[in-house]
C-alpha cells in the first residue's frame, strides 16, 4: 500500500512510540512537553484565512508521497554507523567568543542538528534551539542527543529573537523556550505555533506568527517566512494545525536563508528571486529516506536547494546530533560535499560549538571521522514533483551520481 500526502516516517515513528507508551498518551493533556493548541476565535481566524489552510488543516501546495509499507517493514532495522562510536569532537566553551558582536557583521555558531546562533548586522538570532537531552515530549524516551550542548544555554549572549520553523520536537523544545522567554526574547514563528508558546507562558506581545511571504522587523533585521514542504504535529489529534516554514533574514549588509525542514519544491526559485541572493544558506541535509523523499531534502537536493535560492555559501544543518533516519551519521555531510564539488558550491562545515565569520575566518577543517557511507548512486533520494511516485525531480547527472 502506498499512502499519499499526510503520511511519513517521522509521524510513523512517533505513532509507534505512542502505541507502546499508553500511559504517556493518557497524560498528554497534562504534559507541557506535548504542547498546547487551544485557541479562541481571534487566534484561529488568521490560520483559517491562510491560503495554506484547507479542510481543517494546513496543506502543502505539492502533496507528499511516502511508501509506508516499506517504511513499516524497515522501522526497527539497525543502521551501520548510524551513531558515533567515539566522542564527537565538539568545541565546548562558556560562550566567551560571543560576548561581542562580530566585526564583519555576520557570524554563525552551529550547535548540532538545526540549532544555530546567527549574528547578522547587529541582531542576534537563535534558530530552532534544542538543549534538551532528547527530542521528545518526555525525558525518558525518544531520540537522544550524542553530545551535550557545546555552550550552556545560560551562557549564550542575550538574543533578540528566536525563530522556530515548525513544532516537531527536534525544533520546538519547551525546556529551551522557557529560559529564553525568561530572558526576554521575542519569538517569530509560523501560524499556529503561538498557541504552544502562550501555553508555556510566553506573553502574546512577544510572539509574532507569520504566514508564508509575510515579514516582520526585529530591530533593523527583516525576517520573512518562506514556503516549505513538510508537516507538523506533536503526537496529538491536531497534526498539521500549525504551519511549517523557512526564514529569510535581511540586514543592512547581509542576507541569510534558513530552509527549516523541507522537501524540494519549485517555489524555492521564487525565494531566490524575491529575497536573495543570500550570503549564507543553512540548508537541512540530514534525516532523509527514499521511502519518504518529499519530507526532507537529502544531501544532493540540499545543494540544489541552495542553488535555487541563490545562495553563495552553504552550511548543511539537520545532522550530527540525533539519529532520526536510516543513514550513517556522517553520510549527510559527505554527500553534500560530493555533490557540491560537481556543482561548484562552497560549503561551510564548522564543528559543533565553533563560531565562524564567513569571508573573514579560515574555512573550518574536516572534524568528523572517516567511515563508510552510501553515495547518491548507491542510495538515491529524489523528491516527487507533485506527490506522484512516478514523476520525480530530474537531478543534474553529476549530482545524482556524486560519490
Amino acid at each position: 500500500m502506498v499512502v499519499e500526502k499526510k503520511s511519513g516516517w517521522r509521524r510513523l515513528t512517533w505513532s509507534l512510540l505512542a502505541a507502546g507508551t499508553g500511559i504517556a498518551l493518557m497524560l498528554a493533556s497534562a504534559c507541557t512537553g506535548f504542547g498546547e493548541l487551544r485557541r479562541g476565535q481571534a487566534e484561529q481566524q488568521p490560520l483559517e484565512a491562510s491560503p495554506q489552510w484547507h479542510d481543517g488543516q494546513f496543506n502543502n501546495p505539492q502533496p507528499m508521497w511516502s511508501d509506508m509499507k516499506d517504511a513499516l517493514l524497515r522501522a526497527f532495522e539497525s543502521t551501520p554507523d548510524g551513531a558515533p562510536l567515539a566522542a564527537v569532537p565538539v568545541l565546548a566553551s562558556q560562550g566567551e567568543a560571543l560576548a561581542t558582536l562580530p566585526a564583519s557583521g555576520l557570524r554563525v555558531t552551529w550547535f548540532g542538528h538545526s540549532s544555530t546562533l546567527l549574528e547578522i548586522d547587529g541582531t542576534r538570532v537563535l534558530l530552532d534551539p534544542i538543549w534538551s537531552e532528547r527530542a521528545s515530549p518526555v525525558s525518558w524516551a525518544g531520540p537522544k542527543r550524542w553530545f551535550a550542548p557545546p555552550i550552556p544555554l545560560d551562557k549564550l549572549p542575550p538574543v533578540d529573537v528566536v525563530l522556530v520553523s515548525h513544532d516537531h520536537y527536534d525544533h520546538l523544545d519547551v525546556a529551551t523556550v522557557r529560559p529564553r522567554h525568561a530572558r526576554g526574547a521575542r519569538f517569530v514563528v509560523p501560524l499556529g505555533i503561538g498557541g504552544h508558546l502562550r501555553g508555556w507562558g510566553v506573553p502574546a506581545d512577544r510572539i509574532v506568527e507569520l504566514d508564508w511571504w509575510q515579514s516582520t522587523r526585529v530591530g533593523a533585521l527583516q525576517v520573512t517566512s518562506t514556503p516549505a514542504r513538510h508537516a507538523s504535529g506533536r503526537i496529538n489529534p491536531q497534526s498539521d494545525h500549525t504551519l511549517w516554514t523557512g526564514f529569510a533574514m535581511a540586514g543592512a549588509t547581509h542576507r541569510v536563508y534558513y530552509s527549516g525542514d523541507t522537501g524540494l519544491f519549485e517555489e524555492m526559485n521564487d525565494i531566490g528571486k524575491r529575497l536573495g541572493p543570500f550570503d549564507l544558506t543553512l540548508i537541512e541535509s540530514g534525516q532523509y529516506d527514499a521511502d519518504w523523499p518529499d519530507w526532507h531534502l537529502g544531501p544532493e537536493q540540499a545543494v540544489l536547494a541552495h542553488q535555487r535560492v541563490q545562495g553563495k555559501l552553504m552550511m548543511p544543518v539537520h545532522w550530527g546530533l540525533f539519529a532520526l533516519a536510516h543513514h550513517g551519521w556522517t553520510e549527510p555531510v559527505e554527500r553534500v560535499l560530493a555533490a557540491a564539488v560537481c556543482q561548484g558550491v562552497s560549503v561551510l562545515t564548522p564543528r559543533p560549538g565553533q563560531s565562524v565569520e564567513p569571508g573573514r575566518d579560515p574555512m573550518p577543517a574536516r572534524w568528523w571521522p572517516q567511515q563508510a557511507w552510501r553515495s547518491a548512486a548507491e542510495k538515491p533520494v529524489v523528491a516527487t514533483k507533485n506527490g506522484n511516485s512516478g514523476d520525480r525531480v530530474q537531478l543534474p547527472a553529476c549530482v545524482a551520481s556524486a560519490s
